[in-house]
C-alpha cells in the first residue's frame, strides 16, 4: 500500500488502495466460513440489536470509548467558519458523547449540537455529564433507519453531520436508508463527516469460526455486530444518496500501548460528503 500516501499530523496514513493479504490471512479469513451464523441466529440479533447496545452500556457506561480529540484535526469543516456564524452540528449515533463532549471543552462558542443515539442508556450518559448543557446541546434517542430523527430536528438544519463508526452497526440493508436520512438532516452545502472500519482490518482477522453473519459482516462476543467497508462501496452508498464525494480513504494507523506490550496495525476508512447547493429534502 504504497501509492497515493499521505501521512497526517497524527500519525494516520492515507492511502487509496486496498491492503494486501499474507497466506496466513486469507487462511483466517477462510477459517471464518467454517461456521458461519444461522438465518435464524441472525434474525434475532437484529430484532434484539437495541438490547445488545443497552447492555454493553450498562457494562461498559463511559469507559469503553476514548475521546475523539483528533477531529478537529482531520475533520477541518469542524473549524473553517467564521467565528460569528451559527452552527448547527448533527451527531448520528453519538454514544456516550466522545466527540461532541471534547468539542464543547474546546469552545466552539458559535456552535449547537444536536445528539441522538439508538441506545437510550447511552443517552442518559450523555445528559448526565458535567458538560451536559441544554443551551448548547440536545440528546435524544432516534433508530436511523426510520424517520424518528425528524421528531428532534428539522430536515435541512445542520451545517455539519458526523457518521463515526456507526454505520458499520447497523444492517447493510438499511444503509441506504442512513444515508437518506443523513441527507435530509444538512442544509444544501452542509457537510457529512465518516469514519468507520476498514476491509482486512486487523479486528476483521481476529474473529474465529462461528461470528460471520455475511460477508465482512460480523457478531462481537457481546452481540453487538460490525462490517468492514472498502473505500468503493461507501462512495457508492452516499453518492445513490445524492451526495458529492469529497474525500472517500483508507487510513493506517496503529494502536500502540508500550505498557501492556500492544502494537496493533489497524485500518479504517474516512469520508467527507457534500450535500449540493439547490438541493432540498427529496
Amino acid at each position: 500500500m504504497e501509492t497515493d500516501k499521505y501521512i497526517a499530523p497524527n500519525g494516520d496514513v492515507f492511502v487509496h488502495r486496498l491492503k494486501d493479504l499474507t497466506d496466513e490471512e486469507k487462511e483466517r479469513l477462510e477459517l471464518q466460513n467454517s461456521r458461519m451464523i444461522s438465518e435464524a441466529k441472525a434474525a434475532k440479533l437484529e430484532r434484539e440489536a437495541k438490547r445488545h447496545w443497552d447492555i454493553f452500556y450498562k457494562r461498559n457506561e463511559t469507559k469503553f470509548f476514548r475521546d475523539r480529540h483528533w477531529t478537529t484535526r482531520e475533520f477541518q469543516e469542524l473549524i473553517n467558519f467564521d467565528p460569528e456564524q451559527q452552527i448547527i452540528f448533527l451527531e448520528l449515533g453519538c454514544g456516550v458523547g466522545n466527540m461532541v463532549f471534547p468539542l464543547l471543552e474546546e469552545g466552539f462558542s458559535n456552535f449547537y449540537f444536536y445528539a441522538c443515539d439508538f441506545s437510550p442508556r447511552a443517552i442518559e450518559f450523555v445528559k448526565s455529564n458535567k458538560l451536559y448543557d441544554d443551551s448548547r446541546i440536545k440528546a435524544f434517542c432516534a433508530d436511523l433507519t426510520t424517520d424518528d430523527l425528524f421528531d428532534n430536528i428539522n430536515e435541512n438544519t445542520a451545517d455539519i453531520a458526523s457518521l463515526i463508526f456507526v454505520l458499520s452497526a447497523i444492517n447493510p440493508t438499511m444503509w441506504s436508508q442512513v444515508a437518506k436520512v443523513a441527507f435530509r438532516a444538512l442544509k444544501p452545502g452542509g457537510v457529512l463527516l465518516f469514519r468507520d472500519y476498514g476491509r482486512y482490518d486487523m479486528a476483521q482477522l481476529r474473529f474465529k469460526p462461528g461470528h460471520k453473519i455475511a460477508d465482512n459482516y460480523y457478531m462481537r462476543q457481546d452481540g453487538t455486530r460490525t462490517y468492514y467497508y472498502t473505500e468503493e462501496e461507501l462512495a457508492d452508498i452516499f453518492s445513490k444518496a445524492g451526495f458529492e464525494i469529497l474525500s472517500n480513504t483508507y487510513v493506517q494507523r496503529r494502536t500502540v500501548n508500550f505498557k501492556e506490550g500492544v502494537d496493533v496495525p489497524r485500518i479504517f476508512v474516512q469520508g467527507k460528503y457534500k450535500k449540493p447547493h439547490g438541493i432540498g429534502s427529496e
